[in-house]
């Protein structure tokens, strides 16, 4: 049973939870549910292509996928890897204290990153819902 469009779906579920989080202030939450949301939709997009992903790495989920499968989502989300580098990036300190200098990830991020990593999200997850219609 192919269960892509339920990883699709829950993608788009977490940009939502993401814009409610920023809106109310959570930013660091709304950057981490970024992360996840497009970690999903790669999930829907491999196993669409009746293969499997694992790990949490953007940038190695877009690499596995078949080179013409990455072509195209490339040609329709400009900058698509820097915008991968960006989300990854937010992976960790969005959550852990102790992999910031000092301070709660909260004292760390704001408005323009939420902003920000929704931009980017949003691009990537309409792309792949794009390649899985």
């Amino acid at each position: 049973m192919n269960r892509s469009a339920d990883w699709l779906h829950q993608a788009r579920a977490d940009l939502n939870l993401a814009q409610v989080s920023a809106n109310a202030g959570h930013h660091e939450w709304a950057c981490f549910a970024c992360h996840q949301g497009v970690e999903k939709a790669f999930k829907a997009l491999h196993l669409h292509l009746g293969q499997q992903v694992w790990g949490h790495g953007l940038g190695r989920a877009y690499r596995d996928l078949p080179a013409d499968t990455a072509a195209t989502l490339a040609a329709n989300v400009s900058d698509l890897e820097d915008r991968l580098r960006i989300l990854d990036a937010l992976y960790i300190p969005t959550r852990y204290p102790d992999s910031l200098p000092e301070g709660a990830p909260t004292d760390h991020f704001g408005r323009l990153q939420s902003e920000d990593a929704l931009n980017h999200a949003r691009s990537i997850v309409d792309a792949i819902g794009a390649a899985l219609a």
